[in-house]
């Protein structure tokens, strides 16, 4: 068998924390990559403060609109740079990942209900860029975390399937 390094304190964190509950791992949480969690949650963030901020600060639509696209381009190149340094994770890094990626989104698609909804046309183009730049970002990453695991279209062929034969052995039975 192979030893571990008495140095890696890493472990590797379920999503929706099924597995967590079937491990008996200890949980350690400290952050290995400071700069890549800063930076993750820096670049989303900033872009929805200027989003609720920009029109107190500056009249120039424009320069608020390409300010909020370049923070979210910056966000969606960093998420890639930093996941592609690092395989193992710490537990805390895990969690400010995945709070970041689903959180931001969210948000993006309240303000893009109010948008729509308080009639701000011009503003509404900008929130769907938020809404699409981040909620790629999410999918991506979704799609990544549960195709590692099992094609997500086989699952659901095969759950139909079940279903299926199910419903046709009652049916054969009651005859």
């Amino acid at each position: 068998m192979l030893q571990q390094d008495s140095n890696d304190d890493t472990e590797d964190v379920s999503l929706f924390d099924a597995e967590e509950e079937t491990t008996n791992r200890p949980k350690k949480s400290k952050i290995r990559h400071p700069v890549a969690s800063f930076f993750h949650l820096f670049f989303r963030v900033s872009a929805i403060v200027v989003y609720l901020l920009c029109e107190l600060f500056s009249s120039s639509f424009i320069a608020c609109m390409v300010t909020i696209i370049l923070l979210l381009s910056c966000d969606f190149w960093a998420v890639k740079a930093s996941a592609q340094e690092s395989k193992t994770v710490s537990e805390a890094e895990s969690r400010i990942f995945w709070l970041g990626l689903i959180a931001c989104p969210v948000l993006w698609v309240i303000f893009a209900f109010s948008a729509l909804f308080s009639f701000r046309v011009k503003w509404l183009a900008v929130v769907i860029m938020g809404v699409v730049l981040q909620g790629a970002n999410l999918y991506g990453y979704i799609r990544c975390k549960v195709g590692s695991r099992k094609n997500l279209t086989n699952m659901a062929t095969s759950y139909l399937g079940k279903q299926f034969l199910k419903q046709n052995t009652g049916d054969e039975q009651t005859s």
